[in-house]
């Protein structure tokens, strides 16, 4: 056994006692005889996180990434691990090996078509499980990915085959089944509720699919106006999903409190306006489901601005100059060290890693909803970007996202006292935002923007220092890959079917209205 094989095991067996010390000096003297080891620089990269040293384990990524490995499966994990730490750039040069055109293996092409999913290159992503597919690769979980691609590649029909052909393989899928009610409106002749009740007789009863029957059982019942019993599915879903996710609504109160503290006039204001060089970014903000993706449609028609999708990336640049490795968009570790920070460094580093996404245009949209609650600090870090701030009617919203599945995300959506809660404290932050930084973030209102979008989208681009271009509004002409919950959907012509959409359960929702109604 060679001395490297010897060291890489007893690595190892170190991590597996949770001897992190042993573990991590076992792989840096590997490292210094084998400097391309690219499993070793992943699992100290790991270790170092586990220590959190956020920058050290960057630097371990960074380290492989300047001579990748020759084998796909190790480039994957490279790649993702790249990605999930914010840096972009080394990730998309990594899926350019060439190694990667000659993978016959379909479980590693759909490791990469992920990564190349979350970078937003969906064209390529379904390409890569066209591949993997034609390599023999099937199984339930390919096709409802594979569907999810089609469907944000714009092939929505080819979306609905592959999702029934997924559920009909065998097993329980619910977010397939979800994801196949919402893909049209159901009708009388034309619904899947037969297929859903007979799923849920077998379900994982509190899983994760358990919910996505329920919740699509709500979609189907509720385009049929069967709505006393769409409402108990839902009310079920919701239940299932907050005892699965839960939700720290003091903590959020607390972050809240801090944001607000720790942003004052003087504090938002104090970025450096320096020269502007290359892209700029234009930040769309607000709440899950209040029409985001709708102004993002709408912007990126327009020939000087690209869409590039939700981007994770000034979290993650907070976090680096922070070094405070997470996943949340705030915790307390880095709201302690927020004060202190370089928001130039954040904002230099934020374009290196974004910039890209322009792809030739002057601007390209960063449509992340929960950076509403970072609009203070992504003003400070580029004080010359502008923020648009989606708003819509409350009880619109909160319904929107009480009958959303969004995963481990927004555990506050599932549970009807919390959402009221978190309503109240996003609206008292984005109050916040207005008095202390009035000319920084535009209030983009939704129901004057399906009522009236040529002039309110000439207000947003003059906002942002661009000229009217008629064609903006025609959303159901703008090819561009989209991958929100509402892909389906904003490529129809702009409508006003989802005013007031939540008044149809007026009497179940008269709680939450009790709680909202002076806002």
């Amino acid at each position: 056994m060679s001395r490297l094989l010897r060291q890489w095991l007893r690595a190892e067996h170190y991590v597996a006692d949770e001897n992190l010390a042993a573990a991590r000096a076992t792989l840096e003297s590997l490292l210094q005889h084998e400097p391309g080891h690219t499993e070793g620089r992943l699992l100290l990269a790991s270790i170092l996180l586990g220590q959190e040293h956020l920058r050290e384990a960057v630097a371990q990524l960074l380290l492989a990434a300047a001579t990748p490995p020759e084998i796909p499966g190790l480039l994957a994990k490279l790649t993702q691990a790249l990605f999930r730490l914010g840096e972009t750039v080394a990730a998309r040069d990594c899926l350019e090996h060439p190694s990667i055109e000659h993978c016959e293996d379909g479980a590693t092409l759909m490791k990469l078509a992920h990564t190349h999913q979350m970078l937003g290159a969906h064209a390529r992503a379904l390409a890569l499980m066209d591949r993997a597919r034609a390599l023999g690769h099937d199984n339930p979980e390919f096709r409802y990915f594979r569907s999810l691609q089609l469907q944000f590649n714009g092939r929505v029909m080819e979306a609905e085959r592959e999702l029934e052909s997924c559920l009909k393989m065998g097993p329980s899928f619910g977010r397939a089944s979800l994801a196949l009610a919402r893909l049209r409106r159901q009708t009388p002749e034309h619904h899947h509720l037969d297929y859903i009740r007979a799923a849920l007789v077998n379900v994982d009863p509190g899983s994760e699919d358990h919910a996505g029957f329920e919740f699509a059982q709500f979609k189907e019942l509720d385009d049929l106006g069967r709505l006393d019993e769409a409402w108990a599915a839902l009310v079920r879903a919701n239940a299932i999903m907050f005892g699965r996710v839960g939700h720290d609504g003091e903590r959020e109160a607390r972050h809240f409190d801090a944001l607000r503290e720790l942003c004052s006039h003087e504090f938002v204001n104090g970025g450096q306006l320096s020269a502007a060089v290359g892209p700029q970014p234009i930040f769309i903000i607000g709440l899950p489901r209040s029409g985001t993706t709708l102004l993002e449609r709408i912007l990126s028609n327009h020939a000087q601005i690209a869409t590039a999708g939700e981007l994770p990336d000034f979290p993650r640049q907070l976090r680096f100059v922070a070094d405070v490795h997470g996943h949340a968009i705030v915790d307390d570790r880095l709201l302690e060290r927020a004060p202190a920070l370089d928001y130039r460094e954040i904002g230099r580093r934020y374009l290196a890693q974004s910039q890209w996404r322009a792809n030739g245009s002057a601007c390209y949209i960063d449509k992340l909803p929960p950076n509403f609650m970072l609009a203070g600090l992504i003003h400070r870090a580029l004080p010359r970007a502008p923020i648009l701030h989606m708003r819509r009617d409350a009880m619109d919203v909160c319904f929107s996202n009480w009958k959303a599945l969004f995963g481990e995300s927004y555990g506050y959506s599932y549970q009807l006292d919390a959402l009221a809660a978190h309503y109240r404290r996003y609206a008292r932050l984005v109050r916040h935002w207005r008095a202390v930084m009035p000319n920084a973030v535009l209030d983009v209102d939704y129901a004057e923007l399906v009522a009236d979008p040529e002039r309110t989208t000439r207000k947003v681009l003059a906002f942002c220092g661009l000229p009217w271009q008629p064609g903006c509004c025609d959303i159901a002409a703008n090819p561009a890959p989209v991958s929100t919950l509402s892909s389906a959907q904003v490529r129809e012509p702009i409508h006003r079917r989802s005013l007031g959409e939540w008044r149809r359960y007026q009497a179940q929702f008269a709680p939450l209205y009790a709680k909202l109604e002076d806002l």
